[in-house]
């Protein structure tokens, strides 16, 4: 086992953790209109399962409305159905082959919600982190038995990685206060 090759495969396991946590809070409503809240919507057409983002192009032309337009006029109403369906809690407008999607004010309760919401989703990241950590560490264990490593390098090689842990760990506490504050924000 080369220390430095774990060392690297750690970071990458975390900062792709990292990236997930980023994307899963843009798909958090925040009160103003994003394309991010409903691309990933799973729409039921064709005969299949596709993504929204897949079927048509989705615009924000003003602050709180977004407008999905199919590139197949065919699918709408699946369109349509599936934004009920979802969890968003938003009343699509039809008006032809143009889906109208008018972003409500947040209330207070709801705004409280979504911060416990992306704490949560925080929490799951950081369960995250520290398996890579352990993975890593367990790695180290196994080579300094196998006599691979030294003590000494086992112990550098456990204090690099919780180094690694708390910068991204930092992270995500930095992505957390920026997403609760723009959440809160009326």
């Amino acid at each position: 086992m080369d220390p430095e090759m774990q060392l690297l495969e750690m970071e990458e396991s975390m900062d792709k953790a990292v990236n997930y946590l980023l994307h899963e809070f843009a798909s958090v409503r925040t009160g103003k209109a994003s394309p991010a809240l409903v691309e990933n919507l799973e729409v039921d057409a064709y005969g299949t399962i596709m993504r929204l983002k897949q079927m048509a192009v989705i615009t924000t032309p003003e602050a709180r409305l977004l407008v999905i337009q199919p590139f197949d006029g065919s699918t709408t109403k699946a369109i349509e159905k599936a934004i009920k369906e979802s969890r968003l809690g938003i009343n699509p407008s039809v008006d032809g082959k143009i889906i109208r999607l008018p972003i409500p004010e947040l209330s207070e309760e709801r705004r409280r919600d979504l911060v416990k919401a992306i704490k949560g989703m925080a929490e799951d990241v950081r369960v995250r982190i520290r398996s890579a950590r352990r993975d890593g560490i367990d790695a180290a264990k196994k080579a300094e038995k196998a006599g691979d490593i030294s003590e000494d390098q086992l112990a550098d090689f456990e204090a690099e990685a919780q180094k690694l842990t708390d910068k991204a760990n930092k992270q995500v506490d930095e992505h957390v206060a920026h997403k609760e504050a723009e959440i809160m924000k009326v």
